[in-house]
């Protein structure tokens, strides 16, 4: 099926990103939907797109429209794929999938009914150095994965005055760092070492207690000091600290931080086998850690020439010509895309599926954090 063009829905700091790149893997973006007329037009202003949709359905009725990428918030994700899906539109959704794993569940009953492609936005896997640590364990060069430490940390949300949507519930979802943040971490760790997590224990935190919010608009990862503000009191996630126990008997301990003073988007991961270790730090991308027992400890710098076939792919630029942040998303669409075009879901990225996996663990992560219990993932 060939792909006309693409509409975006949302034109916040993630939405931008999937409008570029997009345009990167050839494919038009003609419109963009966003939380009111003022905004979407601003956003198609910004970022220099034809079509400004007025509402949901205007996409849906589009028959330009081959595919949709939804970066509203959270609460929208699941109304807005089912209404997009019944009117035959191949969707890549940002993360959360949905608010619950039952409304992802849903979602995946009606991609298998309509056989449209779907993607979950985990673009993190997309590192081409991920990929190779995915290799190095496939091939079994560091053992069967037996413990892991990571975590993933920022600082946007860290003083009382910072604010975005996701601070508010009712758009965002009972779970704030660890749905937004964390679930690309354990997304990535399961990606890279095919380990099924089977229970949880988590105590997530609330350290900001109250917050100054604007009384007007914010954009993501900005700071406003002019705005007036009211005072809000908070529940949502600002850390977590989670234990996780794999199907395997594997362990990993992780923390979750959008406070963390100085760490603008720290995702950072150690694997350990009988054999060896791999480690990743996304803020150095082309970088893979090898460590050994016995030997030195040696890093391998990217380089498509070096790497195994399915982490070369997902390389876009020659060795010494660093690829980061946005690469990612490139990778992901231009699968994606591929599928739509042959027609037939090839499942070489994050599905729909994936999508509800993740929201059965950050249930059980939200549970276990209520009882003070380990507490199984349910399927």
């Amino acid at each position: 099926m060939k792909i006309n063009s693409a509409a975006v829905i949302g034109t916040g700091f993630i939405g931008t990103v999937h409008v570029e790149s997009i345009r990167r893997t050839g494919v038009k973006v003609k419109g963009v939907l966003s939380g009111s007329s003022e905004s979407t037009k601003r956003g198609a202003e910004n970022l220099k797109v034809e079509t400004t949709y007025s509402s949901l359905l205007d996409i849906c009725n589009d028959s330009d429209i081959t595919v949709v990428h939804v970066t509203s918030p959270n609460s929208l994700h699941y109304p807005q794929v089912k209404e997009l899906m019944n009117a035959g539109k191949h969707v890549v959704c940002e993360k959360p999938l949905a608010l619950s794993a039952k409304e992802g569940a849903d979602l995946v009953a009606l991609a298998e009914k309509t056989g449209l492609v779907n993607a979950t936005c985990f673009n993190t896997r997309f590192y081409p150095m991920v990929h190779e640590a995915r290799s190095f364990v496939k091939a079994d060069l560091i053992g069967t994965p037996r413990y892991i430490k990571g975590h993933y940390h920022q600082d946007w949300l860290t003083l009382d005055t910072d604010w975005n949507w996701r601070l508010e519930e009712e758009k965002a979802g009972e779970l704030r760092a660890v749905a937004d943040i964390g679930s690309h971490l354990i997304d990535q760790i399961g990606f890279v070492t095919g380990l099924e997590v089977s229970e949880v224990m988590a105590d997530l935190h609330t350290l900001v207690k109250t917050r100054l919010k604007p009384t007007g608009p914010v954009q993501t990862f900005t700071i406003d000091t002019t705005s007036k503000r009211e005072n809000v009191a908070m529940s949502s996630d600002d850390a977590a600290g989670i234990l996780i126990r794999f199907s395997n008997g594997a362990r990993a301990t992780i923390s979750i931080s959008q406070i963390s003073s100085g760490r603008k988007n720290s995702i950072n991961w150690e694997i350990s086998g009988p054999k060896g270790s791999l480690g990743f730090d996304a803020e150095n991308p082309e970088q893979l850690w090898i460590g050994h027992r016995g030997r030195a400890n040696e890093i391998l710098h990217k380089d498509p020439g070096m790497l195994s076939a399915d982490a070369a792919k997902t390389a876009f630029y020659p060795g010494g010509h660093v690829e980061g942040f946005s690469e990612t998303f490139r990778g992901l669409f231009e699968r994606v895309y591929a599928d739509i075009e042959s027609g037939k879901q090839s499942h070489t990225y994050p599905t729909f599926a994936d999508g509800v996996r993740s929201l059965q663990i950050t249930d059980a992560i939200a549970a276990s954090s209520k009882s003070g219990s380990w507490t199984k993932v349910v399927k």
